[in-house]
């Protein structure tokens, strides 16, 4: 029986760990040492296999759903703040590479102690810190079969926990179409993605209040159209819309999930995050047995991550659930 949790918390580790060594590094410097597998130093000075803050926090909040069944926002916080004052959830027992809007709103929370207050609203609020980490709220929202309100409701109260303008809310709900088409739907990557952007183009326009916002996202109205962009018109920029526009782009135009994940580190920049945004698609599709041994062999632990990829299977997948794996 397939762990759609292994298949996506693994992609987003993955990937996570593989643009770490070139984090922050332009697309020309990283082609003077192209990422080809895993490996370690570089940016931050760790080993191969080392993850940072984006599969920290992917990784406390599927904890807390885990622990809980339920996606309580106190909870989720409550793991936040213990993995950015104590290091929990981390690789070595410290967190670093910390974004700013993520640490603003984990200090909000250690002062009000309310969680739905604590997330920064405003325009400059849109970087990829509340992408980076929401897989395990779209599986959740899959796997408990939520229709599309409850399920974008949901999604939303998690990614605004650090960041709540509605431009960052719509990437999550974009993110969460996707993955729901990717689970579900039939046919290749590209037609599962574009049904779930199809899909969630038609539920923003029905019920958005500034329906201006979902101008930002027009490249990714038409996949077909968009996969002839040239790659240097994609940029894989920490700016929640870019680094979107980045692992689509990276996964409509590769075969496989070797392919698509060095295809978008290479791009340069946020890579650590780019990485895991596509790998977490990507291995939902392709499946946990398509991302390269070598490459998983080589997580930092990797064990614990099996463990909690497997409760969390246990308390949230019923016996009679309606995903399937794409063969």
């Amino acid at each position: 029986m397939r762990n759609i949790w292994k298949d996506g918390i693994f992609g987003v580790v993955v990937g996570d760990a593989l643009g770490c060594p070139v984090q922050f590094e332009s697309r020309e410097k990283v082609a003077t040492h192209p990422v080809t597998g895993m490996r370690g130093y570089g940016s931050f000075n760790l080993p191969a296999g080392s993850w940072t803050d984006d599969s920290s926090l992917t990784l406390a909040l599927l904890s807390s759903i885990a622990d809980t069944g339920i996606m309580n926002l106190k909870h989720i916080m409550d793991n936040f703040v213990e993995w950015l004052e104590h290091g929990a959830f981390t690789p070595y027992g410290y967190s670093y590479d910390i974004g700013f809007g993520t640490e603003s709103a984990i200090n909000t929370y250690e002062r009000s102690g309310d969680p739905l207050t604590c997330g920064g609203t405003s325009e400059q609020n849109n970087g990829n810190g509340s992408l980076m980490r929401i897989m395990p709220a779209c599986l959740y929202c899959c796997a408990k079969g939520m229709n599309e309100e409850e399920a974008i409701k949901a999604i939303h109260a998690v990614g605004s926990l650090t960041h709540g303008h509605i431009r960052a809310n719509i990437a999550c709900g974009l993110y969460y179409f996707m993955t729901d088409a990717v689970l579900n739907g039939k046919g290749s990557l590209i037609q599962r993605l574009q049904k779930g952007l199809d899909a969630s183009f038609e539920y923003y326009e029905k019920v958005q209040t500034d329906p201006d916002e979902l101008k930002y996202y027009n490249r990714l109205r038409n996949l077909k159209v968009f996969r002839k962009t040239p790659a240097e018109e994609v940029q894989g920029s920490g700016y929640v819309v870019e680094t979107l526009e980045a692992a689509v782009w990276t996964l409509i135009t590769t075969e496989s999930f070797k392919e698509a994940l060095l295809q978008v580190v290479n791009l340069g920049r946020d890579t650590d995050t780019t990485g895991a945004i596509a790998g977490g698609l990507a291995a939902l599709y392709y499946g946990y047995d398509a991302i390269p041994e070598d490459w998983i062999n080589e997580i930092k632990k990797k064990e614990w991550i099996e463990e909690l990829c497997e409760k969390a299977d246990r308390v949230l997948m019923p016996k009679d659930c309606r995903i399937s794996r794409h063969k």
